[in-house]
C-alpha cells in the first residue's frame, strides 16, 4: 500500500470517530509512530492578552498539564519561536526549523528549554483557517521525532484533516457542508498536490504552464477557505473531490 493510500485509510478512520476527543485519540495513535505524542490546537492570543484569558484560546488539548500551566503562567505565547514562525510561514513545519530561522533570545530559548523538560524536544506545527476566518495553530510534539519528507507530508495531511474534523464535532457544525464548485483542472491539480507533486511537476503531468498550475491551486485554496495547500487538500478529501 502506497503512502497516500495509507493516509486515506487513516483519514477514513478519523472520519468515523464520533467525538472530538476520539478524533484526537486516533490521530495521536498514528502520529505517535513518528514520535509525536502530544497535541495542542488553539487560536493565537494577541500580544499582551491577560494570562487569565489565554486558556480560552485552547480548542483541543492532549498536552502535559503542567506544561500548559507553565506556558500560560509565564506568558510564553509572546516569546514562542514556533508561534512566531507559524505567523510568518502559514504552512506546516517542524519546530526545529523555527528555532533555526528565528532570532533566539533569552526568552525564546527559555520556552524551548522548558518544553524539553516535559519531553517535548521537537514537533510539527501547522495553521488552519476556521469557518469564521480565524487562524488556528496546531502543534504536535514529542521527545524523539523522526519524519522523512514523505512522512512529514502524510502526517501534515492527516493532522490537518483530523483537527478540522475535531473542531466540527466540537462545535456541532458537521451536519451541513456548503457546496463548493471546483473546476476540473482545480480538482486535478489538487489530486496531484495530494500525492506530493510540486507546481512544476503538476504542470508537466497536465501539459500546462507552472504559472497556470499554481493559479489553479491558489483558486482552489481560496474557494475551500484554506490557509495552505495541505489544508486545501484535506478539505477537498472531506468534500469528496479526492478519493
Amino acid at each position: 500500500m502506497g503512502l497516500f493510500d495509507r493516509t486515506l485509510e487513516y483519514i477514513d478512520q478519523l472520519q468515523h470517530a464520533g467525538t472530538a476527543a476520539a478524533v484526537c485519540e486516533r490521530l495521536l495513535g498514528v502520529t505517535s509512530n513518528f514520535g509525536l505524542t502530544a497535541l495542542m490546537a488553539g487560536t493565537v492570543p494577541q500580544p499582551g492578552t491577560p494570562r487569565g484569558q489565554q486558556k480560552q484560546h485552547v480548542l483541543l488539548c492532549d498536552w502535559p498539564g503542567n506544561w500548559l500551566e507553565r506556558y500560560v503562567a509565564r506568558n510564553y505565547v509572546d516569546h514562542d519561536p514556533v508561534v512566531s514562525h507559524m505567523k510568518q510561514l502559514r504552512a506546516p513545519f517542524q519546530w526545529r526549523d523555527a528555532s533555526k530561522s528565528a532570532v533566539i533570545d533569552k526568552s525564546s530559548d527559555e520556552v524551548m528549554g522548558d518544553a524539553r523538560e516535559f519531553k517535548l524536544r521537537d514537533g510539527l506545527a501547522l495553521p488552519l483557517v476556521t469557518l469564521d476566518g480565524q487562524i488556528v495553530m496546531v502543534s504536535l510534539g514529542g521527545e524523539s521525532v523522526e519524519l522523512s519528507d514523505q512522512e512529514f507530508g502524510m502526517v501534515s495531511l492527516a493532522s490537518t484533516y483530523a483537527i478540522g474534523r475535531a473542531m466540527q464535532l466540537h462545535t456541532k457544525a458537521d451536519s451541513v457542508i456548503d457546496h463548493i464548485e471546483l473546476t476540473a483542472r482545480e480538482r486535478e491539480c489538487l489530486q496531484w498536490a495530494a500525492v506530493g507533486k510540486s507546481e512544476w511537476e503538476i504542470s508537466q503531468i497536465l501539459g500546462i504552464s507552472e504559472h497556470t498550475s499554481e493559479k489553479h491551486l491558489l483558486n482552489a485554496k481560496s474557494k475551500l477557505g484554506a490557509a495552505n495547500r495541505v489544508q486545501a487538500v484535506a478539505e477537498a478529501i472531506r468534500r469528496g473531490y479526492i478519493s
